[in-house]
């Protein structure tokens, strides 16, 4: 029998693949950034083929770290960056463009005219989103309209669509897989949460032809098989999740009131609501988790646009440390942000603000400012966006949450993670495998063949590495949050 699971974690700034036991423990992983693509300001696009390249590169490397072969692999899952769009032809497999990246703005117009036309309502009881350009389906438009003749091929079957999953299960299968699952159908905007199915009435407003969408099913789902040639056996491509959904999945978040928050790129807090679906009043969004079969799982989340990206751009973009790793030593040399607040606002505001036109800000600034106060006020913007969706969360859910389990990058810094129970009075919890995006997506694929029996067996693999409690007193912590809330304001409606 194979005795391995192996992952694909294809994110927005890098991509992985990890080859798990059957305890969860990863035995061989490799990881390779990709080029950002800036095309204007608050547009991102990234290169689809560098998507798929760089994915095939650390498959390769990744079994050769494990010591093991095709052979030994009892199936493959699939967790991808949401939202991210991408176009291609059904005979070759050829992008028709660069996949527009979910933190692009490129249609905000878009969005601010349908939302004129009073749209979001309707828009927002069917898919439990907003009209933000975050989504997919303006992207689809977009690009439809940016070639002549593109929008008559999609309508005839000739273009594809697919979030990332669906880009790389089309490449993997050597183009006999159109499909996606629920999890990632949801963040579109043309997927109805209730009847579980793409909506005429949505595709109608968006302007997206039928024939260019893929197939949908439950996470945990034999999608199909590699095809000959791209390793030397036929695997069982048998999980498929949208990155935070699969992390959920990783935490073994499986009952309601449970929540986990992923500190990557940007900052995704999700919280199980289990089978009814629960309108967000203040400023949250209603998704889909990841399913087994066709019973649906809800989660209410915060989307958070920028988290560890802002140590990106301390390192690229201001050059203030060489090594994103450096940046908790730097922050740690002083007890505080001597006042100065930072909302890394840099492609808008997602949850619960929701305002494109919001740009980054620092203020609070003084000459006695220094290098080691920009970091540590970068490091705590992390944790009071956090703040931000908790808050909402809590007053949706009627709910008092009482711990967090966090992964991700950035879930290693323990400056961070000791602000944040700080900030939330809530007791954080990290566990011993911190890539549980990777996880989860073989924990799916690793059901949907056998490999694991259940969600208790799964459960049971969950381990602590390190629980930090919340020290701060609850008259600093709030007072510390309204200064915050302040900087917000100053930073809102900057490009409008």
């Amino acid at each position: 029998m194979p005795q391995y699971i192996l992952a694909l974690d294809q994110g927005t700034t890098s991509s992985r693949a990890i080859v798990f036991d059957h305890a969860g423990r990863a035995v061989g992983s490799a990881q390779q950034e990709f080029a950002q693509i800036y095309p204007s300001p608050g547009h991102v696009e990234h290169d689809p083929e560098a998507l798929w390249s760089s994915q095939w590169d650390c498959i390769g490397r990744a079994l050769t770290a494990a010591k093991t072969s095709a052979s030994q692999i009892a199936a493959i899952g699939v967790t991808n960056q949401r939202e991210t769009t991408i176009l291609w032809e059904r005979d070759t497999g050829r992008p028709v463009a660069n996949a527009i990246v979910w933190q692009s703005r490129i249609t905000t117009d878009m969005c601010q005219e349908l939302k004129r036309q009073g749209l979001e309502p309707l828009v927002r009881e069917k898919t439990g989103l907003v009209l933000d350009p975050y989504f997919s389906a303006t992207k689809i438009r977009y690009l439809l309209d940016q070639q002549p003749g593109l929008r008559a091929r999609a309508e005839r079957g000739e273009i594809l669509f697919g979030t990332v999953d669906s880009f790389l299960m089309w490449k993997l299968s050597g183009g006999r897989i159109h499909a996606t699952d629920v999890t990632n159908a949801s963040r579109t905007l043309l997927f109805n949460l209730h009847t579980l199915e793409w909506d005429d009435e949505l595709l109608k407003i968006f302007g997206v032809p039928r024939a260019m969408l893929p197939a949908v099913y439950p996470s945990s789902y034999v999608f199909g098989q590699t095809a000959g040639g791209v390793f030397d056996r036929a695997i069982p491509i048998a999980g498929a999740a949208g990155d935070q959904q699969a992390a959920t999945f990783g935490q073994a978040c499986f009952e309601p009131g449970s929540a986990k928050n992923t500190y990557g790129t940007g900052c995704f807090l999700l919280l199980n609501i289990g089978e009814r679906p629960i309108v967000s009043q203040n400023g949250l969004l209603t998704t889909l988790g990841c399913t087994r079969s066709a019973q649906p799982l809800y989660c209410l989340e915060g989307s958070v646009f920028v988290a560890g990206a802002v140590v990106q751009w301390l390192r690229d973009g201001l050059g203030l440390i060489g090594n994103s790793s450096e940046v908790e030593a730097l922050a740690t040399a002083v007890p505080d942000s001597g006042g100065v607040y930072f909302v890394p606002a840099f492609v808008g505001l997602g949850a619960p603000y929701w305002d494109p036109d919001a740009r980054g800000t620092i203020i609070g600034l003084t000459r006695g400012t220094q290098r080691e106060h920009i970091a540590r006020a970068a490091i705590d913007s992390i944790a009071f966006q956090t703040r931000d969706v908790l808050d909402a969360m809590q007053l949706d859910a009627g709910l008092n949450l009482q711990q967090l389990k966090v992964d991700g990058g950035a879930s290693r810094n323990n400056l961070l993670m000791q602000f944040q129970a700080d900030l939330l009075g809530v007791t954080v919890h990290r566990p011993v495998i911190s890539e549980t995006t990777a996880l989860g997506a073989a924990y799916l694929a690793g059901l949907a063949v056998g490999y694991w029996k259940d969600e208790a067996e799964i459960a049971a693999n969950w381990a602590l590495e390190r629980e930090f409690q919340p020290q701060m007193a609850p008259a600093e912590r709030n007072e510390r949050h309204a200064m915050w809330r302040r900087a917000v304001e100053r930073s809102r409606g900057w490009a409008g």
